[in-house]
């Protein structure tokens, strides 16, 4: 079930009148149900692959937290970490693995007989693996102690709202919070709606219809050069940012309408002056994780230089195999572990340079221009990311920029332009979208929505609501199209 579908527009509010009416000591029972029912609407064979991590996680909690014994907390920590990774492992990366040992004995010469295995990857498994995981570890540090009840930390990992992508909320925030009673209160209800419509308005307003031209470029990008390869990039860049963080928007609202708090997954990337800024604002509850537990695990910077360095790239590089098991997401995520590691190297040269060009005067302009070459970087990495292959990768950056120093081919490419899926009104609905849903983000800031909503004048606060509304109903793509980290 997907947020932006029929099914969940009778689902979501039947479970949230429901859990009003029910008693707080059976509230955990619905959700938990309406949670595994919300997954298994996709394939219900499935449920076990939820359920085994759930098992994993909390019986290595319990076993940690009956002992003190180190070496044994540490073995019960790697078996449980082991146990909660090999599903992950066999349906995620097991064909990975088994196509590079592939390349490397047929290299060497005898025939290698194994074939792929065909199966669906489990929509949301590395979501809530990741959310045990973090349960086991952090009782481990005794950060968290264990939950004793087996339903309530069943509905930490499998709590709908954020289940299939997002956030990755940590235990020690949310399970407390399936302890308490949380009473109907209109205004929260009304906020959490309203986070809900707007993470809406960005998935089917932009993603979905810019995506039309993405996937027309980006399926066959050796029937294009030039500005549609330059165009299909950066509509990309605003198609996964809004398919995403209008994921977590949902998640979000949907949670608060029922009193839950769950963390922010974004703020405002776009508007990112470095790339390590850009990584404090993208995907925050993954960023944090892989830092959290796997860059500070590893040493972080309490290290000599060079280890410091690899703890960086290794940390980036793994992000980028959690993303996907395949040679372009591990070079997105090295991509960026580089261009971490080129902005330490050359940070005392550029402030120099800096000074010496005479920017420094200028604060605002030199702003916006560290903001516009975060953005060209980050798209840059996106090519990566979205190409099938490693030569369609290759493909789009040798042609990005070929026929455009030419003013006919020029406007024949923006003509062209027209022909990639979307008709010319379409085109300009989600470039406008876009333009407006930044400016919206430019004004907000530090807040979030709700705050930028709360301090606007009642008729303006209104008028905005019936446009988003209006949008949705009017301009949305209704093809009922699941979300991108769904497949990560």
């Amino acid at each position: 079930m997907v947020f932006n579908s029929l099914p969940f527009l009778i689902f979501f509010p039947a479970v949230v009148i429901l859990y009003f009416l029910s008693p707080h000591r059976y509230r955990w029972a619905l959700l938990l149900g309406a949670s595994f029912f919300f997954y298994m609407y996709w394939k219900p064979d499935y449920i076990v692959l939820l359920i085994l991590p759930t098992l994993i996680s909390y019986l290595s909690g319990m076993a940690l937290g009956r002992t003190e014994d180190p070496s044994r907390r540490k073995m019960i920590l790697i078996l449980g970490l082991g146990a909660s990774l090999t599903p992950l492992f066999i349906f995620k990366y097991l064909n990975f693995v088994n196509e590079f040992l592939r390349g490397i004995i047929q290299w060497i010469g005898p025939s290698y007989p194994v074939t792929l295995f065909h199966w669906i990857l489990p929509i949301g498994i590395s979501f809530y693996t990741f959310k045990a995981m973090s349960y086991t570890i952090d009782v481990y540090r005794r950060k968290m102690r264990p939950e004793p009840h087996l339903g309530i930390f069943a509905l930490y990992v499998s709590f709908f709202p954020q289940l299939l992508a997002g956030p990755i909320e940590r235990s020690d925030r949310l399970i407390p919070q399936f302890h308490k009673k949380f009473d109907f209160e209109g205004q929260r209800v009304f906020d959490g709606l309203k986070i809900m419509i707007w993470g809406l308005f960005k998935k089917v307003v932009i993603a979905d219809r810019v995506s039309i031209l993405v996937d027309q470029v980006y399926n066959h990008p050796e029937n294009y050069s030039g500005l549609p390869l330059l165009v299909a990039t950066v509509f990309f860049a605003f198609q996964i940012y809004c398919d995403f963080s209008g994921y977590s928007d949902m998640a979000i609202g949907a949670a608060q309408v029922m009193g839950f708090k769950v963390m922010d997954n974004f703020n405002r990337p776009y508007f990112a002056v470095s790339v390590s800024d850009f990584w404090r604002r993208w995907h925050i509850s993954l960023s944090t994780w892989f830092r959290d537990y796997l860059y500070i695990s590893l040493g972080g910077n309490r290290v000599v230089r060079w280890r410091w360095y690899y703890n960086l790239f290794i940390t980036f590089l793994l992000s980028g195999l959690w993303h996907g098991a395949g040679w372009t997401f591990l070079i997105w995520g090295g991509l960026h572990g580089f261009y971490f590691l080129f902005s330490i190297w050359t940070g005392e040269i550029r402030k120099k340079i800096v000074h010496w060009v005479g920017l420094d005067r200028f604060p605002a302009f030199h702003q916006t221009l560290k903001v516009i070459l975060t953005f060209v970087c980050v798209c840059f990495a996106w090519i990566f990311f979205r190409a099938k292959t490693l030569s369609d990768a290759f493909y789009i950056i040798t042609h990005l920029f070929s026929e455009i120093g030419s003013i006919s081919h020029l406007k024949l490419a923006v003509r062209g332009l027209f022909d990639l899926g979307l008709e010319r009104y379409e085109f300009y609905i989600g470039l406008g979208s876009i333009v407006m849903m930044e400016c919206v983000e430019g004004v907000k800031r530090n807040g979030d929505i709700r705050d930028l909503l709360f301090g606007m004048p009642l008729l303006l606060r209104w008028m905005f609501y019936y446009v988003l509304i209006l949008s949705i109903i009017l301009l949305g793509e209704y093809p009922e199209q699941g979300f991108i980290y769904f497949q990560f």
